[in-house]
């Protein structure tokens, strides 16, 4: 599952996917829905594909991808976030 996760970043609100950042925004409620927009655009299937990328170890793989899997995703306030909420 890709989770996006809405934290406080670089004086403002961003969000975040595995351990990569967003740009900042000035909100939590806009960091949250650009997380909804980039969560939703990765439901969207592509055109089958060959592709190349480098994997954790660095080494170079190729794959081809039917373009119809797509991961399940999830948008989630950070605990941060979730108290400045409360009363």
């Amino acid at each position: 599952m890709a989770r996006y996760k809405i934290v406080e970043h670089d004086g403002g609100w961003a969000y975040k996917l595995g351990d990569v950042f967003s740009e900042t925004f000035p909100s939590e409620e806009a960091a949250h829905k650009a997380a909804e927009l980039a969560a939703k655009r990765q439901q969207v299937g592509g055109d089958p594909a060959d592709i190349s990328y480098q994997d954790a170890t660095g080494s170079w793989r190729n794959e081809h991808v039917d373009g119809g899997e797509r991961p399940e995703t999830e948008v989630v306030d950070s605990p941060q976030a979730e108290e400045t909420r409360l009363p």
